[in-house]
């Protein structure tokens, strides 16, 4: 998991206001305020506060579950914000909807009503949609398990590895 961005000397207080608090900030959050880095600043915590607890096998298996929660959290966190920037594009549709029916001109770019599950997309936007929400939803699921797969791998690298040390000790 990634570290949160550690401030350099010279920058300046105000900068980011998220930064002041490290990664703490994000446990004195409201739940509907978090976001995917938010996340992730809890998992470093979390993960910090277990590697000092040390390496007692109950501690290990404790992370696992501690790990699976956070993806799941993660998930949700991610799912909403999909969801909220959908609205958010649903709303601008609406109110561009609006505004033309009160003008009694066609919508932007001379459209007539593109029905209730269309939406006009400005090509040359940067900031435009690229994928589906069920695209996005399928990536991340995909990143979740692959995630998954890797831990389940680093601890049985780590188990190998406690047994080669073993072995090599009583030879």
């Amino acid at each position: 998991m990634e570290e949160p961005r550690v401030r350099e000397e010279g920058e300046e207080e105000g900068e980011d206001c998220e930064d002041e608090a490290g990664p703490e900030g994000a446990l004195g959050k409201s739940a509907l305020q978090l976001t995917a880095e938010d996340v992730y600043d809890i998992s470093y915590v979390v993960g910090r506060e277990l590697m000092a607890l040390g390496s007692d096998p109950r501690v290990t298996q404790l992370q696992f579950t501690i790990v699976r929660v956070l993806e799941m959290l993660e998930t949700l966190v991610s799912e909403g914000a999909l969801a909220a920037e959908a609205l958010r594009l649903e709303r601008d549709s609406l109110q561009q909807e609006v505004r033309a029916l009160r003008g009694r001109a066609p919508p932007a770019g001379g459209q007539v009503d593109l029905g209730p599950d269309k939406m006009v997309v400005d090509l040359t936007d940067p900031n435009r949609p690229r994928f589906t929400l069920q695209e996005l939803k399928e990536v991340l699921q995909e990143r979740n398990a692959l995630k998954a797969q890797l831990l389940l791998a680093q601890e049985e690298l780590r188990g190998y590895r406690r047994f080669a040390f073993r072995s090599g000790k009583q030879t």
